[in-house]
């Protein structure tokens, strides 16, 4: 049984009836729309039979360049919202798949620290293990490090952004109305629309680096167009391990950067730079540690690629005059022990936050 009807769920109506009417005589919303339409589900306004039509429709035709756009809008508007100090350097922020990584071994967690140990701030978010895979999450991954960002208050949160340049929006706890369509995604067995948008989301506003993670060129093409419009001014695309930001070692990484609306392709190849290997399987939580701890050292089976991620990425955001230079500002910051310190220091600071 579903909800009776009201002003609002008649309204969503008229937006199901756009995405949902076949091939032929489907149209697309308008920005404008898509965030009523966002912000509807999110409320919980349209009913349980609603929503669950309209994310599979919205998936079976794929979401236009302006819908997402207009999405996005209703996220930056009520989802959490960090700010960067006065002259605070432009943060670098990941966009990855909220339903976490199942094949691959995830470097990024590695790659903020060492990031973070070269004076550059950082912003993730993500959630608890969802479908549709269920894949190992950015908040495990830090816990397993000796980093639980469980539990911390947005303040709290601010002010480790503030002090160390580091956040990770937890959805459950910070974002928690963005939570509640999480159901939906195990009773249609298929990613939603809003899977595409948590590439694009950031809750960072001002000036950053924003870095979006795909595995279709016409996602990638689709993310210029809506950053584009949505404001976004620099801008990573990486097809990286299973649609993340992670660069692989194993082939070569295709990527781009949109800066000012102008879009260059840069395909980089690990084997040019001496990183290529084999990317590295996911075994499990315990393996995952041990390999993370010696990679942390510039060690193990996961150094090569941390340095392929750390030095693009410091190129990336500026921090090295070219790749070459930034992997052998990676390497020394490894060797250093500089990552392993900033751990440590981000451990000390939690500990001080233990309570909300």
């Amino acid at each position: 049984m579903t909800r009776p009807s009201t002003a609002k769920s008649t309204r969503f109506k008229t937006y199901l009836q756009k995405v949902g009417s076949g091939e032929h005589t489907s149209q697309g919303m308008s920005r404008e729309e898509a965030a009523d339409a966002m912000a509807l589900m999110l409320h919980q306004d349209a009913t349980p039979a609603q929503i669950g039509a309209f994310l599979i429709a919205h998936r079976i035709r794929r979401p236009e360049p302006q819908e997402l756009a207009g999405m996005l809008d209703t996220y930056r508007e009520l989802g959490p919202v960090l700010k960067s100090p006065k002259n605070a350097i432009a943060p670098i922020c990941f966009g990855m798949p909220f339903d976490g990584r199942t094949r691959t071994a995830p470097i990024y967690p590695l790659t903020v620290l060492v990031l973070l140990a070269a004076l550059q701030p950082v912003v993730l978010q993500g959630g608890d293990r969802m479908p549709i895979k269920y894949g190992v999450t950015t908040i495990e991954l830090f816990k397993a490090l000796g980093l639980d960002l469980s539990g911390l208050h947005l303040r709290s949160v601010e002010e480790g952004f503030k002090r160390h340049g580091f956040a990770l929006i937890h959805q459950p706890e910070h974002f928690p109305i963005a939570e509640s369509l999480v159901g939906y995604r195990e009773e249609l067995g298929k990613r939603p629309p809003v899977a595409s948008l948590e590439l694009l989301w950031t809750p960072h506003q001002g000036p950053h680096i924003l870095v979006s993670g795909f595995v279709h060129p016409p996602t990638e093409s689709r993310a210029w167009d809506a950053l584009r419009q949505a404001g976004e001014t620099d801008l990573v695309t990486v097809k990286g391990l299973e649609g993340g930001t992670d660069l692989p070692i194993g082939r070569a990484c295709i990527t781009a950067t949109m800066k000012e609306g102008r879009v260059e392709r840069l395909i980089l190849h690990p084997r040019d730079h001496g990183c290529h290997a084999k990317d590295v399987e996911w075994q499990d939580l315990d393996t995952w540690t041990v390999q993370a701890r010696q990679a942390l050292g510039n060690q193990g089976p996961l150094s090569t690629a941390l340095r392929w991620n750390a030095g693009s990425y410091l190129w990336f955001c500026g921090m090295a005059d070219d790749i070459q230079a930034g992997l052998k500002q990676a390497e020394a910051l490894l060797e250093g022990g500089a990552a392993l310190s900033i751990l440590h220091q981000l451990c000390t600071w939690r500990s001080e936050n233990a309570i909300w």
